[in-house]
């Protein structure tokens, strides 16, 4: 052991100097570990918590989006499908409504043809009575002047009523 003592002195190292550096070591290693190590610890123990909390959420975000996104997918389709079943029953009242009116519109037109067809008719037979009482007239005033008579009231009546047969004849 002389030996070791006779190397440490060369060194320059003292047993005293050496103990109490040994125990200031200890000592600042146990300081160092109940205030500064041991916090130090927990607080990493902390954030890797937090983080592994933090990833679990992720995850859980991950998974909550993924449903979110495909409701919102499936209501995405079901509203395009209501949308498209509304325009086509749209489509549809608005042909029934077109053809409705286009039947009314025919039978409008119809109507009045009959009327203006009826009217022709009704103004036809006027035309054709004033003609008839015309051509009486004409036929009296023509026989009157042929016979170079003056037409008693009986004669008159009695040639109408024969031009009038004539005529209808």
């Amino acid at each position: 052991m002389h030996q070791v003592q006779q190397v440490l002195q060369s060194f320059g190292v003292s047993w005293p100097g050496f103990v109490a550096s040994l125990i200031n070591f200890v000592i600042l290693l146990f300081i160092l570990h109940r205030f500064a190590y041991k916090p130090l610890l927990q607080v990493l123990d902390e954030r890797r918590r937090k983080i592994a909390e933090s990833m679990k959420q992720a995850e859980q975000i991950k998974e909550e989006l993924a449903r979110t996104s495909a409701a919102r997918e499936e209501i995405l389709q079901k509203a395009n499908a209501s949308a498209q079943r509304m325009i086509d029953e749209a489509k549809l009242a608005a042909e029934k409504f077109r053809d409705q009116k286009l039947n009314e519109a025919l039978q409008s037109a119809q109507d009045t043809l009959r009327k203006a067809q009826e009217a022709g008719k009704m103004e036809r037979e006027r035309i054709m009575d004033d003609l008839r009482r015309e051509m009486v007239s004409l036929v009296i005033a023509t026989t009157a002047r042929v016979a170079d008579k003056i037409l008693t009231p009986d004669d008159q009546k009695r040639l109408s009523d024969e031009t009038l047969k004539e005529l209808a004849a």
